[in-house]
């Protein structure tokens, strides 16, 4: 049975501590936050204060991944904003031992993000030392794209690095996610699925959230 860490990017900003609570007393394990910084990505969301403010109400750990460049200058800062598991770009790290390291020396979970374009080689040599490796399974960016169908060779092929390098890193994806191709995205590998519009968008999220865990 996978984790589900429902993306807030998603969420009604009007209402939001309104859907904070639907996750708190859903099935779904924790809250997953993008940090976009319009540059690394072509869009922007929220920051520490935001962070800070969901710390606040949530029950469950945040799932705070950086789609930012330069990363290590807001380590510390994210940390003390509230986030349990800190993840970053692999095409952002100058040094990404030294950021990994960094990250859980304060005490938070580190993983290591690969775009769709990028090779689960790039991350061979750190897989021993990250806690989740996160499979982003779209153009990182805006919520509600297609999953794209390569992306399922690509968790099998990073299931087999942390195989062989005996490695306990979680498999976590995001991108297109349903209750119809998670059991194969679930097969091939993935331990956490990260869902934004298939669980905000739905008519009863809560269920869908079971959906998506009954794989």
């Amino acid at each position: 049975m996978p984790l589900v860490s429902p993306s807030l990017l998603s969420a009604d900003f009007a209402h939001l501590e309104k859907d904070i609570e639907l996750i708190n007393s859903s099935a779904a394990d924790w809250f997953h936050l993008d940090i976009m910084d319009g540059v690394f990505v072509p869009n922007i969301s929220f920051g520490m204060p935001l962070v800070s403010t969901i710390k606040k109400y949530a029950h469950k750990p945040l799932d705070v991944h950086l789609m930012i460049i330069d990363p290590d200058k807001y380590i510390e800062e994210f940390k003390r904003a509230g986030a349990d598991i800190l993840t970053v770009h692999i095409e952002t790290c100058v040094h990404a031992h030294r950021t990994i390291q960094y990250i859980k020396s304060l005490g938070m979970k580190a993983g290591i993000t690969l775009n769709p374009h990028t090779p689960v080689s790039s991350i061979e040599n750190i897989i021993s030392d990250v806690d989740m490796v996160l499979v982003m399974s779209v153009n990182p960016g805006f919520g509600g794209q297609s999953f794209i169908p390569q992306s399922i060779q690509k968790i099998k092929d990073v299931k087999e690095c942390i195989r062989t390098s005996q490695s306990k890193a979680l498999i976590q994806v995001d991108g297109g996610i349903n209750p119809k191709n998670a059991p194969e995205i679930v097969a091939a590998g993935a331990d956490v699925l990260v869902a934004g519009n298939t669980i905000f968008g739905s008519a009863n999220p809560s269920s869908v959230i079971e959906q998506l865990k009954n794989n």
